[in-house]
């Protein structure tokens, strides 16, 4: 979970893009990469199978100042989807602040997206985090493709939980799934470490501060 350091003054938080395989983690985090100001970009690592799949993670450092004199940096993965790679996924999960559903639209897809989010659920309890508070939003993917659930429908399965549709390979729906992460993300760290009065960093600074790294931001 997020990681203060009181001498240091930073506070480091671990966002976590989950889903099952091919459903398009790692296009939102390199299309994520591709919308940040040049002058901010950092370094993304990417490690890939043969078969061009994410073997283990990408890693999206983001960073800003906060008025009260504050760093915080802002740390994104994304998990392998393949059934074999089960142990890796629950080791990314560790210490999870907020997670990012990635679902494939397509109704051919419905039953990896369910596994995927039962194993998610698994993982996350395993590390003793609580599932139902953890922040997080879902994005369905790949609404290019044919045969893909009607987004009246997947509104009415998820009721409360933020889903937005995507074609990620566009960049489309990329950045609006990222700012909410980023707010829901926000009001939990608010419900658990009171972060506004402790850290002088309203929700509106959170985000701007976050969003200003990219070029489609604020």
């Amino acid at each position: 979970m997020v990681q203060i350091n009181m001498g240091s003054k930073e506070i480091t938080l671990k966002v976590v893009y989950y889903g099952p395989a091919l459903s398009g983690k790692t296009s939102n985090l390199q299309k994520l990469h591709e919308m940040m100001d040049p002058a901010r970009r950092s370094h993304m690592l990417t490690l890939d199978t043969k078969d061009d799949r994410t073997l283990y993670f990408d890693f999206l450092p983001v960073e800003f100042n906060t008025a009260g004199g504050f760093s915080i940096k802002m740390k994104l993965f994304t998990v392998p989807g393949q059934v074999m790679h089960k142990s890796t996924r629950k080791v990314v999960l560790a210490g999870a602040d907020a997670i990012a559903f990635i679902a494939d639209s397509q109704r051919s897809a419905a039953s990896a997206n369910a596994y995927s989010w039962r194993d998610m659920e698994a993982n996350l309890k395993a590390h003793g985090i609580d599932f139902e508070k953890l922040p997080k939003v879902v994005q369905f993917n790949k609404r290019d493709m044919p045969d893909v659930k009607p987004l009246s429908e997947i509104k009415e399965q998820w009721g409360k939980t933020p889903t937005f549709p995507a074609v990620a390979t566009r960049g489309e729906g990329i950045l609006e799934t990222f700012r909410e992460l980023m707010r829901v993300l926000y009001r939990g760290l608010e419900d658990r470490h009171d972060f506004s009065a402790k850290f002088s960093l309203s929700e509106e600074e959170f985000l701007k501060g976050i969003l200003r790294n990219f070029r489609q931001g604020p």
